[in-house]
């Protein structure tokens, strides 16, 4: 198994500078050895192992490497398809999407996943898009959510062609509702709900469902003048049916709650199972992409789509994936944030919206990430380096260089020539200018550099000049790069002892803050810049107060 995940982590990381991705490695894998798939804990611990180590190997050794399965790396004629070919769509068909979160929680990464799944698809097929708020439970239903979602979506680039309110369609419920009552497809139940849950549990029918035409009609006016949990609408399914969502399933129940939209003019609320299948039929939704823990749900959705006369939404159930050691549950990040374990929605161990944009993510990397991982129905735990690994490929390109020191030492070289210093804000965009720095003999270096000088050793401080460690002093050796490498020691960051030296605090992963100094260029940064600091990581500035500048750490 070693080799197979071997070459396939090769190829990945000569793709991507170096840097494979593994949840692209477990793809492949599992593209070619299908029957792995029994045992995925054990497969994505190998592959995290095996990435790992053809990472720690420089570019060129990993294309020597890869020339050895030259001959193995064809293409497969499942990779060659994409990943919407499992909807078979033919040139020309219709095609509508939609994506239906509820406003009560802040989408984090995986509800990401779904939503550019869906967004994809219709743009792929030049259809339609629709963003819609599942709102019709009004307990759960929060006013702030609504904004915050819109607000995560448009940051993420996603621009729906029409976004809709589910609370808005409640005449169309009530009317729907209404037909499949006198249809005989619906009845009013006045069994108390511990009766209705045994009995549907144990698959025993309700006397309810054989009343009179009359009597159905009757009860149903009268489901909008009942108290809460008195009367609840069901469908008449099939009370033995394997699938216990067919088991005469609940369609409309009475919640006594206000709306944030619509106030107290409703009282009587239709079931998710029940809306989604009226409002994927009402809006023309023709396909949907949705984790799998809504697939036994399909049948009943697609039954009443059909009882109302409305064709099938062709809907496909995928995995949810995992990311080791965060958290996801909304109840579980409310009780942390109240304990305060985590300092809000944003905390940056979180992989919600609000706090991979804090850090320091970007859209187009979590888009990237999360189409990496595929459409397949198995379960996988994928790492934070994954992640990671797409967001580095980007701030590398586009994110400028400085310098920032903690924990400072001050030193003093001996003979050390007054010179005017000119960096680069970029390694490889010389036409984005330069940081200039005056210096002479005093620098501000990391006291942990400090601590691993050794006698006579040549070190470099970057870009700017070469020197030796004598004794309890540090003596000027020479200025070109060169030189340094006849008797090599250590290459650091530095700064010049100076006053406009901008204090600086970066809040890490685990909330340890880490102070220092950052050089004067910094202080001309904006809020929310992604940049780099040297030898140090990727670092988002979260505000700039009046005497110092806080940074959010993205990753190295």
């Amino acid at each position: 198994m070693r080799e197979i995940i071997f070459k396939y982590a090769l190829q990945n990381a000569v793709k991507y500078k170096g840097k494979a991705n593994i949840g692209a490695v477990i793809g492949k894998v599992l593209a070619e050895n299908p029957e792995l798939k029994k045992d995925t804990k054990k497969l994505s611990q190998e592959i995290k192992k095996t990435v790992a180590e053809v990472n720690s190997l420089n570019l060129e050794r990993q294309k020597e490497e890869l020339e050895k399965f030259s001959g193995e790396l064809k293409e497969t004629a499942q990779e060659k398809k994409d990943i919407f070919s499992i909807f078979d769509i033919k040139e020309n068909e219709k095609v509508v999407t939609a994506f239906p979160p509820e406003p009560s929680k802040y989408p984090h990464i995986g509800h990401a996943k779904a939503l550019f799944l869906n967004y994809e698809l219709a743009k792929k097929y030049n259809g339609k898009f629709i963003l819609r708020f599942e709102d019709t439970n009004p307990r759960l239903a929060e006013k702030e959510f609504y904004k915050i979602q819109l607000d995560n979506y448009k940051w993420l680039g996603i621009k729906a062609d029409e976004i809709v309110y589910a609370s808005d369609y409640m005449q169309d419920f009530y009317d729907l509702a209404g037909k499949m009552v006198k249809n005989g497809f619906a009845y009013v139940c006045t069994c108390p709900q511990e009766k209705i849950r045994k009995d549907r549990l144990e698959g025993k029918e309700c006397t309810c469902r054989y009343l009179l035409e009359d009597e159905h009609l009757r009860r149903y006016e009268e489901l909008f003048k009942a108290a809460e949990g008195s009367m609840v609408l069901r469908l008449k399914g099939y009370m033995q049916h394997e699938n216990t969502t067919m088991r005469d399933p609940a369609l409309l129940r009475i919640i006594k709650h206000a709306h944030p939209r619509t106030g107290s003019k409703y009282r009587v609320w239709p079931t998710y199972d029940f809306e989604n299948a009226v409002l994927d039929g009402l809006q023309g939704v023709t396909h949907r992409l949705r984790t799998k823990e809504f697939e036994l749900r399909n049948e009943l959705q697609n039954f009443i789509q059909t009882t109302l006369g409305f064709p099938n939404t062709k809907i496909y159930e995928f995995a949810r994936f995992n990311l080791e050691g965060v958290e996801s549950s909304g109840r579980v990040i409310r009780d942390l944030i109240k304990k305060k374990k985590l300092i809000g929605w944003d905390d940056p161990s979180l992989t919600t919206i609000v706090a991979l944009r804090r850090r320091g993510f970007v859209p187009e990397a979590i888009r990237n990430f999360v189409l990496s991982t595929g459409i397949t129905k198995t379960e996988s735990t994928l790492a934070w380096d994954d992640l990671i690994v797409q967001n580095k490929r980007i701030l590398d390109a586009q994110s400028n260089r400085y310098f920032f020191i903690h924990d400072a030492k001050e030193i003093k070289i001996e003979n050390a020539p007054e010179q005017t210093v000119k960096l680069k804000l970029h390694p490889e965009h010389q036409e984005r200018g330069f940081r200039e720095f005056k210096t002479k003999d005093s620098f501000y270096i990391e006291k942990e550099d400090y601590n691993k000088f050794k006698e006579n050793k040549i070190n470099r401080l970057m870009d700017c000049l070469n020197f030796r460690k004598k004794g309890v002093k540090l003596v000027f050796d020479s200025l070109e790069h060169s030189s340094f490498k006849k008797n090599p020691g250590l290459i650091m960051h530095w700064l010049p002892k100076q006053k406009d030296l901008a204090k600086a605090e970066v809040l890490m992963p685990d909330k340890k803050l880490v102070k220092g100094i950052a050089e004067p260029l910094a202080s001309k940064l904006k809020e929310n810049d992604v940049m780099q600091f040297a030898r140090f990581g990727f670092c988002r500035l979260d505000k700039k107060g009046k005497n110092k500048l806080i940074f959010w750490y993205t990753h190295k």
